[in-house]
């Protein structure tokens, strides 16, 4: 099977002079980063200590800045531009990820279907998340044949109605929001037809930067005349999880700066924030703990893959379950944080998931 990887590149041009390709550079910056040393981060890298050198005055010539900050007795540690270079990258990646992804296992799916002529899939339309990526490295290692596209939960279970899709995910929070956010998905869903397997639980709540200096304990706190929010795209299941807690609380999302923005990643989100840009924004504890950030746990939620019924007779179905409820990706699920694996693989009719379930 051949595996396609696409990575986002960046160029800087300034007036008329040669675009500066920044893969290198970022690569350099970020192990100075880790070491402390110019010399030591080349030769982690793979540079000469002298084209390490040049390539940093010639990047300093270009914004007229310094991009190092040479203490005595303190080795060499990252400007303020250096560091706003590394988390621009963070950030392009953290928000096209999806896409890319998705892009990628279209051109796989073709390749192997010209070099094989095997032309059945497993098409899976999913929000993106970290058991799901998790899940895909598992298909990967087992050679599964799959069409990934990342795409909201709506749309996601949207198609699964239309058959553009095999597996659909989509998640529900626990509690109070339980029976609305239902009721969006209910639309799609025949409790006749379909059925789900469990994927997993994870937290969502708040991410503050380290240290919590606006003092963001709860919803209301995102009014605050200096707080900076930055949220997922419209349709997302996080943003429509977040409308509904607002609307329990009666706060308006006119009150809360930034709430128009529209990141695709809970990662984009955390990177957004960890950069600087915004002082709070909501998502999965997972990216949070990954980049560096301060989470404040709101609610939990669970995740599931919605399918047909008659496709549990499916090999390849078969494949995917099997997959999902070995002890291995358990472990797997169980070691991100912010995810419980408790339920991982159990397949449910939509009533034994959600009760008096009613769908279309």
């Amino acid at each position: 099977m051949y595996k396609v990887t696409i990575s986002p590149h960046w160029e800087i041009t300034h007036d008329a002079d040669t675009p500066l390709d920044t893969s290198v550079l970022l690569n350099l910056l970020t192990s100075i980063q880790k070491t402390g040393s110019i010399s030591q981060a080349a030769r982690t890298i793979g540079l000469s200590y002298r084209y390490a050198w040049g390539l940093l005055r010639e990047v300093e010539k270009l914004f007229g800045d310094a991009l190092m900050d040479k203490g005595r007795g303190r080795g060499t540690s990252l400007t303020p531009l250096a560091e706003k270079l590394i988390w621009a990258d963070r950030r392009i990646t953290a928000r096209l990820s999806p896409m890319l992804e998705s892009l990628s296992s279209e051109l796989e799916r073709e390749l192997n279907k010209m070099a094989t002529g095997q032309s059945k899939t497993i098409r899976l339309h999913a929000s993106h998340g970290f058991a799901v990526a998790a899940l895909l490295n598992d298909f990967n290692d087992a050679k599964l044949p799959f069409e990934l596209l990342y795409r909201n939960s709506t749309d996601a279970v949207a198609a699964l109605s239309r058959r553009e899709c095999d597996l659909a995910g989509f998640h529900v929070p626990l509690g109070d929001f339980e029976r609305p956010a239902v009721a969006l998905y209910a639309q799609w869903l025949n409790p006749k037809t379909h059925c789900l397997i469990h994927l997993a639980i994870r937290s969502q709540g708040l991410f503050v930067a380290p240290g919590n200096p606006k003092g963001i304990r709860r919803l209301h706190d995102l009014t605050k005349n200096d707080v900076r929010f930055v949220n997922r795209q419209v349709g997302s299941g996080t943003r429509m999880l977040l409308e509904l807690m607002l609307t329990g609380e009666s706060i308006s999302p006119n009150d809360i700066n930034g709430f128009e923005s529209a990141e695709f990643t809970h990662s984009a989100i955390a990177a957004y924030i960890a950069s600087g840009m915004a002082e709070v924004g909501f998502g999965v504890q997972t990216a949070a703990q990954r980049f560096g950030l301060d989470f404040i746990p709101l609610v939990r939620e669970r995740y599931f893959f919605a399918l047909p019924v008659a496709a549990l007779d499916d090999p390849l179905i078969q494949q995917v379950i099997g997959i999902l409820q070995s002890a291995s990706f358990r472990e797997v699920v169980n070691g991100i944080t912010g995810y419980d694996a408790s339920d991982t693989g159990k397949i449910l009719s939509l009533a034994e998931a959600f009760g008096n379930f009613k769908g279309n």
